[in-house]
């Protein structure tokens, strides 16, 4: 259908350059049609399904048309009409790729700027810490020497007074002490520059108040047994308590006496024999072998969270990602509550759990296992650079969605 624009219309008699072209490729058929008149193509549409096409076209110019399309074209002028469909299409796809580069540089001019603006607000924040310490260092010293200038006044106190107490005991007629023979000074026993009698007196006088060493002894020093190591002011008692109970209880949740079990040895009832024989299967790199070690023992005892977290790493190996996120998932779920002897653990699982998301291409949902990871172990650089890793990828989709 041909829709006009405005109510008033009037006849129109064509030019051969003035026809409008109406080309449609949709592999393996191509479709043209030669118009009567030009047509508006920003507003005209076409839909194609359900073995057909519908056009929907406006005028470029609110005019009668005697027909739809214009008979008897001789085909140079199609040629000629074809050549400027063509030159009028790549105008406007290079109109449209100026105007996406125009807004991606409006776009990054905008990112630069913001980078700048936080890159300067930390400058400026690690100056004003300089410039604080500064500060800092400047007062201390200040403050030491106006301790060392009390000191040396409270230094020179006590020789004032001992000169006015021995003025007034002139005063009052007491004698002085007798005064010691005098003889010819020798190098060796010349006083040092400085140095008077007065000043040797009260240092001996100094010596004799010092107080005589007290006796030796013994103190007897008795500590608290403790199960982990944590601090008892950063412990959580009851949580700790509560994990070695679970632990004891998977210990003895052994269900070996099943018929299915009656054909195994010993050593091949106890799931830690099982474990011990996985980890050994996994260094070797025999991965499939070790994931059967890790079924039997989960068999015997599923209580026990290393068992899952070992089996995802298997998992993780063989490219069996869902697996992998589900084994990691039920060893959080057994590694509780959360205490410190089970931090190592808990940090490998959301590690791991957060690597499957990774490979199926899920980077949040790994950004958030690596994240809690971080919060369990903040100083593993490991971790630090893969979910560094992962924003940047993360950030890399967004600016290509936008582009």
């Amino acid at each position: 259908m041909v829709k006009g624009r405005g109510k008033k219309v009037a006849t129109y008699k064509p030019k051969p350059q003035d026809m409008g072209h109406l080309p449609v490729n949709f592999p393996p058929f191509l479709f043209e049609v030669f118009l009567y008149a030009p047509i508006d193509d920003g507003n005209s549409k076409a839909k194609i399904g359900n073995d057909m096409i519908l056009f929907t076209l406006y005028k470029k110019e609110p005019l009668m048309w005697e027909t739809l399309s214009m008979p008897g074209v001789d085909k140079e002028t199609m040629q000629r009409i074809r050549e400027k469909s063509i030159l009028q299409a790549q105008e406007k796809a290079k109109e449209a790729t100026e105007a996406k580069a125009t807004a991606k540089r409006e776009d990054q001019r905008y990112t630069l700027g913001v980078m700048m603006k936080i890159e300067e607000e930390e400058r400026k924040k690690i100056e004003d810490m300089k410039e604080n310490e500064r500060k800092k260092a400047t007062r201390e010293l200040e403050a030491w020497k106006e301790s060392q200038r009390q000191a040396e006044k409270q230094k020179s106190i006590p020789r004032k007074e001992k000169c006015q107490r021995g003025k007034q005991a002139e005063e009052r007629g007491v004698p002085k002490p007798p005064s010691l023979p005098r003889k010819a000074p020798s190098a060796a026993r010349l006083p040092q520059r400085g140095r008077n009698w007065e000043n040797i007196f009260s240092e001996k006088l100094k010596e004799d108040s010092v107080p005589a060493p007290r006796p030796a002894g013994n103190i007897q020093i008795s500590f608290t047994p403790r199960a982990f190591p944590t601090a008892l002011r950063e412990s959580q008692v009851a949580e700790e308590e509560e994990w070695l109970h679970k632990q004891a209880e998977a210990r003895r949740a052994l269900s070996t006496d099943l018929p299915e079990f009656s054909d195994l040895k010993e050593e091949e009832k106890n799931p830690d024999w099982l474990k011990e024989k996985g980890n050994k299967l996994f260094a070797t790199e025999n991965y499939l072998a070790a994931v059967d070690a890790y079924n039997l023992a989960i068999r015997l005892n599923s209580k026990i969270p290393l068992l899952y977290l070992n089996r995802a790493a298997c998992h993780l190996k063989l490219r069996n990602l869902h697996k992998a996120i589900e084994d990691s998932s039920k060893a959080l779920e057994l590694l509780t509550p959360p205490v410190s002897d089970n931090a190592n653990a808990r940090m490998k699982a959301h590690v791991r759990r957060g690597t499957a998301f990774c490979q199926l291409e899920l980077y949040v949902e790994g950004l958030q296992d690596y994240e809690a990871a971080l919060k369990i172990d903040p100083s593993n650089t490991v971790v630090q650079n893969d979910a560094e890793k992962i924003r940047n990828i993360i950030q890399g989709t967004a600016l290509k969605s936008r582009d």
